[in-house]
């Protein structure tokens, strides 16, 4: 690790980017919830929670999606290890003063390193689901707020988000 730019583990000695050994690392036991949200017009929320969406179930679709997502993050991500998940939830709730709804994911696993972009990943791949199967409705929809809210575990310990509900 030495030579390392502070803060930048994927950063090696020469300024190359590199995927961190985790080797040497205690397996623990980690955990990340992150959340976003898709503001849109009111009318789309309707439409969505009373299950006219031309493509079907729009919650029921973007949860799958972001489970799936989470699954696939070292697919995405180029320096990310593949990691065994043990557990990924994502909640999506209606916010009427958005108007819209929020996208909160947690991933877990016991193992050498964190799961935030697992978290993080979920969320945003089922906030575009959202966007995707209501975009007929709705174009104008904004997809933001993404963003890890907590996690515990490893070397690094608990984080909270100062600005966590």
């Amino acid at each position: 690790m030495s030579g390392q730019k502070p803060g930048l583990t994927h950063i090696d000695a020469s300024g190359e980017a590199h995927m961190v050994d985790v080797s040497d690392k205690a397996e623990t036991v980690r955990i990340a919830t992150a959340e976003g949200h898709v503001k849109m017009a009111p009318e789309t929320l309707a439409l969505i929670r009373q299950g006219n969406a031309k493509k079907g179930d729009v919650i029921g679709t973007a949860r799958l999606a972001g489970i799936m997502a989470a699954k696939r993050t070292a697919d995405l991500i180029p320096l990310c290890h593949p990691l065994m998940l043990t557990k990924v939830t994502v909640e999506i709730a209606e916010d009427t003063a958005l108007p819209g709804l929020r996208v909160t994911a947690t991933a877990k696993l016991t193992g050498k390193t964190g799961v935030e972009m697992e978290a993080l990943t979920a969320v945003s791949v089922a906030c575009l689901t959202i966007y995707d199967m209501a975009k007929a409705a709705d174009k104008a929809m904004e997809i933001g707020g993404i963003r890890l809210l907590e996690k515990s575990g490893g070397k690094s310990g608990e984080f909270r988000h100062p600005e966590a509900r």
